[in-house]
């Protein structure tokens, strides 16, 4: 099902024919709609503008400024130079640091949660299910076994055990001396 964003407006008015030429670029129709993600191929772009490769906000906690970590009091400041290029700095540290590092390890790392995913997949499939379907199956057998025992073996002693104990009275009183 395609969400409302997708959707184009189109406003039909066949009572005006003259238009501004404002009113007719409000009125001119996308005539190449985005396509949703879930519908592109492999071969097709679909980060559009207003998509981020964090569309769940996972790691928006990581969303870090220059004023984040660093900020100087009202009482005392460095030079505009310095506090301007300790940010450009900064910024370019952080972004660089992070294109190199991912460089390195976002090939390892994806290969490795990849596998671990498809091991979690494949135990899942072909180990925890297929034993859940067959307690599921056992299950009515093993219940009527299990009920056998309880009723040969533990309901009899029960029974006997509250026949001794139905002849105990106990009274509470208060004494007052």
């Amino acid at each position: 099902m395609i969400s409302d964003e997708y959707l184009v407006e189109c406003r039909i008015d066949d009572d005006d024919d003259s238009c501004d030429a404002d009113e007719e670029d409000d009125m001119k129709i996308q005539t190449t709609p985005t396509v949703p993600p879930q519908f592109c191929s492999n071969s097709q772009v679909c980060i559009n503008q207003g998509q981020t490769r964090d569309p769940y906000g996972i790691n928006d906690h990581l969303k870090v400024d220059f004023s984040d970590v660093l900020a100087e009091p009202v009482s005392t400041h460095s030079y505009d130079r310095v506090w301007v290029y300790s940010s450009i700095g900064f910024e370019s540290a952080r972004i660089w640091s992070y294109r190199c590092l991912t460089a390195l390890c976002a090939i390892p790392v994806s290969c490795i949660s990849g596998c671990l995913f498809a091991l979690l997949a494949c135990l899942h499939s072909w180990c925890v299910m297929p034993c859940v379907q067959m307690c599921h199956t056992c299950l009515p057998c093993v219940r009527s076994l299990w009920m056998s025992l309880v009723n040969i073996f533990i309901v009899p002693v029960c029974v006997s055990v509250a026949h001794c104990c139905s002849g105990i009275y106990i009274l509470y009183s208060k004494e007052t001396l």
